[in-house]
């Protein structure tokens, strides 16, 4: 049987200070032959090596038939392992536990959805202060003997189309919340409506018309459905869009736009495959600082 040395032999030959010459291998381990390629060695020291010390250097490769040195059957775990390019039934789809299976938390969704409303809040409220006023600068009548009370203009808070004093100016109502709090409110919303198996996955959003009794249909066959989210993974097709623009318990959003606000407004959330993919996608691409 032919014996293969792995590279731990020359190592262990090299610190031996074995030196390549013209003795072949076959003197050095009593008798066992290697290939005629192989180069010969021959020591320079006067400790001879025995076969048993350079035994534990030696690889074995197992065959189907060799007779010994195989593994036992039972150390060998039947259980398949699903791996993502496996493609295993049409009807099941493998959700990342890391996106949709996370603890629900309440306080990261309340701060999320305040970060939401006050970030889209437009922000354009403006009023007018004294110097913005239109009217005169004259001062309305004299200091003293009137007996009312003494003013400089008519253009002050007190007076009728006067100024705003401390009122509004245009502004932004953002806060500040980290990249990684906001992920996380989403991979949450994410998981409550898998959690209540309010979750449904299809493979695509095609539709066959533009008609709006497709979906009507649809939506009559869930009969725990009141507002359904409908999340397509790319650009909203044309047929969807307009066959549930006439519907106010329907609205639909590309998986860019997927937010916790829309999540928690929708009591039933549908999304495609290929929304799933880029939502995971999305959750796992580092954070940019």
């Amino acid at each position: 049987m032919a014996l293969l040395i792995s590279r731990r032999v020359f190592r262990a030959i090299g610190s031996s200070k074995f030196s390549f010459g013209q003795a072949s291998l076959l003197n050095a381990f009593n008798g066992h032959g290697c290939g005629d390629d192989f180069p010969s060695f021959a020591p320079s020291v006067s400790a001879k090596m025995s076969f048993d010390m350079l035994r534990r250097y030696s690889t074995t490769i197992l065959t189907p038939n060799a007779a010994e040195g195989q593994f036992p059957s039972n150390s060998l775990s039947p259980k398949h392992v699903l791996t993502p390019d496996r493609e295993i039934d049409k009807g099941l789809m493998v959700l990342a536990g890391d996106v949709f299976d996370v603890p629900i938390r309440k306080d990261i969704i309340h701060r999320v959805v305040r970060w939401q409303l006050a970030k889209r809040q437009q922000g354009t409220h403006s009023t007018k202060t004294i110097s913005e006023v239109s009217g005169t600068g004259r001062k309305p009548w004299k200091q003293k003997g009137t007996g009312r009370a003494r003013h400089g203009t008519l253009r002050g808070p007190q007076f009728r189309g006067g100024a705003i004093m401390h009122g509004p100016k245009p502004r932004s109502h953002a806060i500040k919340l980290n990249k990684k709090v906001r992920r996380l409110g989403l991979k949450i919303a994410l998981s409550a409506r898998a959690a209540e198996g309010k979750l449904m996955i299809f493979d695509d959003m095609e539709l066959p018309s533009h008609k709006t009794k497709y979906i009507v249909n649809y939506v009559s066959q869930i009969e725990t459905a009141k507002k359904l989210l409908l999340v397509d993974g790319g650009p909203i097709n044309e047929k969807l869009k307009l066959a549930t623009q006439n519907l106010h318990y329907v609205n639909v959003l590309p998986s860019i736009g997927l937010n916790v606000y829309s999540i928690l407004l929708h009591d039933t959330l549908v999304m495609s495959r290929d929304a799933v993919n880029r939502i995971v996608e999305r959750m796992h691409t580092p954070i940019n600082r």
